[in-house]
Order: C-alpha cells, then structure tokens, then sequence
C-alpha cells in the first residue's frame, strides 16, 4: 500500500525541461504570427476544413486524453473501488491540463476569439439547438471542476509551508468548508464530462452527408462516451508508470491491473458497438472496398481488440510490461478513432483538401509542452502522486526490464 500523496521536490529545470521550454518558443513564436496576422498566416484550414489539427487532435483527442480524472473518479467513487484512491489526484491533475491547453486551443482556432467571453456570461444569446454550446459550457465548467477537486492538494501544501500560523490558520478555515461540498462536486465531475464527450460525437450527426459511412453512425455520442473513458483509463495507467520511472516510486501494479482489466472491457465493448452497428445498417461492405477508409477501419478494429488481449491475460494483473502495452495501444486507438471521425472520414467536397501546417504542428507542440512543464511543476512542488518511494529494484523500469529478459 502506498503512502500518502506528497510533493516529489528536486530540481524542476532538467534536460527535459528545457527540451520543453525550446518547444513552447517555438509555439509562442508561431502563436505570435497567428493572432497578429491571422488564421491565414499559419493554417492550412479552409471553408472546406473550418477545423483542422487544433481541434482534431488538441481538443477532440487532447480531451480524451484528459478524461483520466473523469474515468478513475467514475470507478473510484461510484463503485467505491478504493485501492485506487491513489490514482486519483494525478488523473485529476492530468484532466485538469488536458482540458486547459484545449480550451487555449479554441481561443487559437475561433477568428474572432475577443467575442468567447459572451459564451458563458450573456446566455440571452445562447442557441438552444447547439451542441457546440453545450459542448463550450460543459468544458468551461469541468475545468472549473477540477480546480476545486485540486484545491485540497494545494491547500496541504500551504498547511505544510513554511507560513505563520495564522496564514494556517487560514488555510485550515478555508479547508472545512471545501471538505463539505467536495462530494457534490465530484458528482459534477461525472456529468459534465459524460455530456460533452457524448456531445462530440452528437456534433458529426449533422454533418451526416459529409462523414464516410463506416464512421457515421447513431451511435456516435455513445462511441465518443466509450473511448474517452477507455483512453481515460489507458492515460492513468501510462502516467502512472512514467511518473514511477521518471520519480522512482512505488508502482500501484495491482490498482492499474484492476484499472486495466475495465480499460479491455470498454474496448470490447466498443468493437462490439462499432462493427454491430456497421452490419445492421449495412454500412459494413464498405469495410471491404479496397481504399484508404477500409484500411484506416481495420486498423482502428486492431488497435482496439489489441488492449483487450493484452489486459485481461491473467498475469496482466501485476505485469508493468503488458499493462502499459495495453494502455498505450488503446491511447493509439481511441486518438485514431477520433482523428479520423473529425478529419480522414470527413469530406466536404472534391475541391477541398487539408493537411496541418507547420505554424499548427508548432503551436500544437507547444501546447503540449507548456502542458508538460505544468504537469512537472505540479509534481515537484505539490502532493500529487502517491508518497511512497521504490525499493531498490522495485521501480517500473526495472520490474518491465525483467518481464522483457524473462519472455
């Protein structure tokens, strides 16, 4: 059993941080560009392709990414499965930047970004038939979830500074009150994501004559669910082991293997939704005209039933090497799917054609740069990750090593 979360202290500018920094120059540089002289200047969006890579992958993919906090507090709380206790801050703290750098991605993308502020504060004008709406409220929301899930964390920190104590004090006033409400905010948590991850599937249902038919389906908004949950649970897993290999901490393997065996059921039950639909409304056949669609369907097809594979063998339950397999194959999966919904499966028209610009693959890397040196910066100075340091021998990399040398 782990000990409590804890700050992971230590130098916070590596080599690694300053491979990110270099990044999100790059990013910032080409940012610049974009709102000083428009979409144009560093896009290769057009009135074919109104969005490209920025919500493709930053804000489609980026929140799927970020739905750890939402799939482990699913498990968590409502099943009350509390060896994963452990899990939960860091899948919060990841949620919390996923969700951050897309809302930043959206104020890249929106040409006239200046007019966002109107969304949540002047509902008079509100469109009652959006998804898009929704989709905006429910993200703006769920970020300013997170905060107050995170604000604990933040508030041990203070308790355990170097403060007066009347500045204690203080912080432990504030605390009583959070402590209070903290369930009902939680229960938010669940919802909010559970709408808008379904809402961004809902949002290619009206652009039924323009999406190719083995991705179309009335079963969008519940695929959509599906894989943000699975990449949810896919994403802990990876940062887990990660942070165990880069921190050298204790690896919860038996939590993750639980957490794993759900992530395979939620792929199954995605190929069984997926390729079912297909057959009943026929649309399965296109599955079998040689092109890039149908090779782009099977491989989404493998890349989904791979995880299951991996996860539910029976030593996946304490094997770091087969969980982070599984994890980063159905990451790979979930991130396909959706990219090629919004983007490879979505035609306008023969005379439209679309393919990131550097100025959009920079910003992108920026983005996850920035997103990066948050994350890094949050460990080190805050109690995120479960306080436990490895034995000798007992990190991820080595307990991966000797799986590799054993097989």
């Amino acid at each position: 059993m782990s000990a409590g979360p804890r700050a992971v202290g230590g130098k916070l500018v590596t080599p690694l941080f300053v491979g990110m920094l270099f990044l999100w120059a790059v990013g910032t540089a080409a940012g610049v560009v974009r709102f000083t002289r428009g979409l144009g200047a560093v896009t290769a969006m057009n009135d074919g392709y109104p969005w490209g890579l920025w919500i493709a992958f930053d804000v489609v993919v980026g929140t799927g990414l970020a739905s750890g906090g939402y799939a482990v507090a699913l498990v968590a709380y409502v099943l009350n499965r509390g060896k994963l206790h452990p899990l939960v801050r860091p899948a919060l703290l990841t949620s919390f930047l996923g969700y951050s750098v897309a809302g930043v991605a959206i104020v890249f993308d929106v040409g006239r970004f200046w007019n966002l502020w109107k969304v949540p504060l002047l509902p008079r004008d509100w469109n009652g038939t959006s998804v898009l709406l929704e989709v905006a409220l429910c993200v703006m929301a769920y970020v300013a979830v997170l905060v107050v899930e995170l604000t604990p964390a933040l508030l041990e920190a203070a308790r355990e500074g170097t403060g007066s104590l009347r500045f204690r004090a203080l912080v432990a006033r504030v605390a009583r009150p959070l402590e209070r409400v903290l369930p009902f905010v939680i229960a938010l948590g669940l919802v909010l994501p559970t709408m808008h991850q379904s809402s961004l599937g809902a949002l290619l249902l009206v652009a039924r004559t323009k999406v190719h038919a083995l991705w179309y389906s009335p079963l969008l908004p519940a695929l959509f669910l599906l894989t943000s949950l699975g990449m949810g649970y896919a994403v802990v897993v990876v940062e887990a082991t990660f942070s165990a290999i880069g921190f050298g901490r204790a690896r919860e393997a038996r939590a993750l293997g639980g957490l794993g065996r759900i992530a395979a059921g939620v792929s199954i039950t995605f190929l069984v939704l997926r390729v079912g639909d297909a057959l009943v409304r026929g649309s399965l056949s296109q599955a079998f005209v040689p092109g890039r669609q149908a090779l782009l369907f099977w491989a989404e097809v493998a890349l989904f039933a791979a995880p299951a594979f991996f996860l539910l063998q029976e030593k996946a339950r304490t094997s770091a090497a087969l969980q982070l397999q599984g994890a980063l194959l159905l990451l790979a999966a979930g991130a396909m799917y959706r990219i090629d919904a919004y983007l490879v499966a979505f035609n306008p028209g023969q005379h439209f054609t679309y393919f990131p610009s550097v100025g959009e693959l920079a910003i992108t890397l920026g983005l996850v740069a920035t997103e990066t040196m948050a994350y890094l910066f949050f460990v080190r100075r805050f109690p995120i990750l479960a306080g436990a340091d490895a034995p000798v021998g007992a990190t991820a990399v080595s307990a991966i090593a000797q799986e590799g040398a054993a097989s």
